[in-house]
C-alpha cells in the first residue's frame, strides 16, 4: 500500500506543481496581510481538494453518461497536459494581478491547484494504483501545496526567484513525460478495445 501511494504521489506532485505556484502566488497575494494570506490559502487548499475528490467520485460516471472511453480520456488528458507543460515550459514569469475577494477558489484553488493536469492524472493512476491509494495521494499533495503557500516567503528568499522558476520548469517537463505515458496508455486501452 505505501508503494502505490508514493508511486500515486509522485506524478500527482508534478501535476500540482507546487513550487511552481509559489511566485504565482506571491504575485496574487502582494499587499495583503497575513491574515488575509492565510484565508486564501485555506480557501484554495479546500477548493482545490475538494474538485479534485469529487472529480475521483463522479469521473466515471460522467463518463459512462457521456459515453467517454477511459482511453479516449487519457489521450486526450495526455494532450491537454502536455500543451500545459509547454506552455509552462516556454512561458515568461506571471505578471502581477490585482488581488480579489475569491482568490482562493479562482484561480488559485481551481485551475491553478486542481486543473486539469491533477483531474487527468488522478483518474489515469486509480487504474493503476488504486482508490485508497489515489486519494491519499490527492489529499497529501494538496496539503503539502497548502504548507509551501504558507511558507511563500521563507522558500521564495531561499530559492530565490530564478531558482523556483527553475525548479517549475523541472516539474513542467516531468509533466510532459507524463502526459506522453498517458496517451501511450490511452491508445493502449482503445486498441485493446478491439
Amino acid at each position: 500500500m505505501m508503494r502505490n501511494i508514493l508511486l500515486a504521489f509522485i506524478p500527482l506532485f508534478a501535476a500540482v506543481d507546487a513550487v511552481g505556484l509559489l511566485p504565482v502566488f506571491v504575485s496574487l497575494t502582494q499587499g495583503m496581510q497575513e491574515a488575509e494570506k492565510r484565508r486564501v490559502i485555506y480557501q484554495s487548499t479546500l477548493t482545490g481538494g475538494l474538485l479534485a475528490v469529487g472529480f475521483v467520485f463522479l469521473g466515471r460516471a460522467i463518463f459512462r453518461f457521456l459515453g467517454i472511453a477511459m482511453g479516449d480520456f487519457l489521450i486526450a488528458g495526455g494532450a491537454i497536459l502536455f500543451c500545459i507543460s509547454i506552455i509552462d515550459i516556454v512561458s515568461p514569469a506571471p505578471e502581477t494581478r490585482r488581488p480579489s475577494a475569491d482568490l482562493g477558489a479562482v484561480p488559485l484553488g481551481t485551475p491553478l491547484i486542481a486543473g486539469p493536469a491533477v483531474l487527468t492524472t488522478s483518474l489515469a493512476i486509480i487504474q493503476e494504483y488504486g482508490l485508497p491509494a489515489t486519494l491519499i495521494a490527492i489529499i497529501v499533495n494538496i496539503a503539502l501545496c497548502g504548507v509551501l503557500l504558507r511558507l511563500s516567503g521563507v522558500l521564495l528568499r531561499f530559492l530565490g526567484k530564478p531558482g523556483s522558476r527553475a525548479l517549475s520548469k523541472i516539474t513542467s517537463l516531468l509533466l510532459g513525460a507524463i502526459a506522453v505515458m498517458l496517451v501511450r496508455k490511452g491508445i493502449v486501452d482503445l486498441l485493446s478495445r478491439l
